[in-house]
């Protein structure tokens, strides 16, 4: 099913954005069929390298791709992962024994300096050093000793939207191969995804719920935790809506104090451990009398204030995460529109920052 959420038409705002979001159920599609056996190979070989630990480096939108990394790796091979501060090395100028260590530091563009001088570095410390980014020809790629092509094509909106779900399917598929799986969990998301982007007149719907708000919050556990700082990420920068973030068990710790009838709370309910260990958290947010929005299974979104049903029936909790930030993208361009800006060109920011 290829998706129906359209590119508009003219001048209109938004329309950058739209058509990447549509783009997205053939890009996940060609991955799966061009992309993974280059990605295999690389798992191979790093593989055979035996790393003892994992350290995660990425800036954006694409440390949150980082972070998804990361409770695959910890939770499919056992592998201890950090996320990296990248002004240890670039600042400071420290000197980490890196040996035996995978550095995978993922980047849609390959260009920041920061992460390319932190590569360089870790790679110079005895690193295995591997670059995720959507251009194969930059300084990055240059700098690691392997290179994952998330293939998305070219993304000229800047909000990141199709290099985020490309570059968690190549790092699911990179987990898998290391593992000696063959990522077949994977094979019906362009379908799914297709027909979650056809839903854009219910996300509007939503949409006109939550225009007019001052702040949100956005929780989730387990591998939805990525999914919740990529939503709050995209809202703050197309709408400009404080979007604040937390896992489920931090927000026990203290923000749930902010919590009240005024501001929503969006909760992403992963079908599967993640979803249960958030359960408590759903149950006190209904308790505080929460404007509780969910995206997840039917029998959560029916006991939330509103929500987005996901297609979870059969779908491996790993790979749910490439689903949940659909609406959720959808929804930062909706919310974006109905207060009258444009989401293709937030203010202050530009398509690669160049942190130092």
């Amino acid at each position: 099913m290829s998706a129906t959420y359209p590119a508009d038409e003219g001048e209109q705002p938004g329309r950058i954005m739209s058509g990447e979001m549509a783009e997205q159920p053939e890009m996940l599609r060609r991955i799966l069929d061009r992309g993974a056996p280059a990605i295999r190979a690389v798992a191979a070989e790093i593989a055979g390298r035996k790393p003892r630990f994992v350290l995660l480096t990425a800036r954006g939108t694409s440390d949150n791709a980082a972070l998804y990394a990361k409770y695959l790796l910890e939770i499919t091979l056992g592998l201890p992962c950090g996320l990296a501060s990248m002004s240890t090395t670039t600042a400071y100028g420290a000197k980490p024994d890196l040996r035996d260590v995978l550095v995978i530091t993922v980047s849609q563009s390959g260009g920041s300096p920061d992460l390319v001088a932190s590569t360089k570095a870790a790679r110079e410390a005895g690193a295995v050093t591997l670059a995720v980014t959507n251009s194969p020809d930059s300084p990055l790629a240059a700098v690691s000793e392997y290179h994952i092509d998330i293939l998305a094509g070219p993304e000229k909106a800047l909000p990141a939207t199709k290099t985020y779900t490309a570059s968690l399917l190549c790092l699911y598929l990179f987990v898998e191969g290391l593992r000696g799986g063959d990522g077949a969990a994977a094979a019906i998301l362009p379908e799914l995804a297709g027909a979650i982007l056809a839903r854009k007149d219910e996300v509007r719907v939503l949409a006109s719920r939550y225009r007019f708000a001052e702040r949100m919050v956005i929780t989730s556990r387990g591998y939805g935790y990525p999914t919740a700082k990529e939503a709050a990420l995209k809202l703050m920068e197309t709408s400009y809506i404080p979007a604040l973030s937390y896992s489920g068990a931090d927000l026990l710790h203290g923000p749930l104090a902010m919590v009240d009838n005024i501001s929503p709370v969006i909760a992403v309910v992963t079908d599967g451990r993640g979803g249960e260990a958030l359960q408590p958290v759903l149950d006190r947010l209904r308790g505080r009398g929460a404007d509780l929005f969910v995206v997840g299974p039917k029998a959560q979104v029916e006991a939330a204030s509103a929500g987005f049903v996901l297609p979870t029936a059969g779908v491996a909790e790993e790979v749910q995460p490439i689903l949940e930030i659909l609406p959720l993208q959808m929804l930062a361009y909706e919310v974006t529109i109905a207060r009258g800006q444009d989401p293709d060109a937030p203010r202050a920011l530009a398509k690669v920052t160049e942190t130092r």
